[in-house]
């Protein structure tokens, strides 16, 4: 596939996820279904879930993509509720947004592989959590 088809699947799966369309993301995204072992792809699961429970209005902007072969880089912002326990911190009722930014492989016209970074102290301090602080040197 073209790197202007690839962009348009990310499009497409952001547009699902926005519409609360696991299943259809599902069609597009096989990354998450190839996560390594058997321990990893509960773990990945349980976090997902997890997020969706904390954050169940969470919707997704696409602020800038990138694509170049198989690959889209994708700079996104998520904004949601928090209305359910998240990170071990009881529901709030914040409107909470972070940023992430995802690279994505595709193969035969789907996801297969992905690498995210998101903006995890950002979100920290909108919840509440303690945030590490450096140590100062002497």
């Amino acid at each position: 596939m073209s790197a202007k088809e690839n962009r348009e699947l990310v499009h497409r799966w952001v547009e699902e996820f926005n519409k609360g369309k696991a299943a259809a993301m599902a069609e597009i995204d096989r990354s998450s279904d190839m996560r390594g072992d058997l321990k990893e792809r509960a773990r990945f699961k349980q976090m997902e879930s997890e997020l969706y429970d904390a954050l169940p209005d969470l919707h997704v902007t696409i602020d800038d993509m990138v694509a170049e072969g198989d690959k889209v880089a994708t700079r996104t912002t998520w904004t949601g509720t928090h209305k359910g326990e998240f990170m071990g911190v009881p529901p709030t009722n914040k409107k909470v947004t972070f940023s992430l930014i995802v690279i994505n492989r595709f193969a035969g016209g789907k996801i297969v592989e992905d690498h995210g970074e998101y903006s995890a102290l950002d979100l920290m301090r909108q919840l509440g959590l303690p945030v590490p602080t450096p140590k100062k040197e002497k």
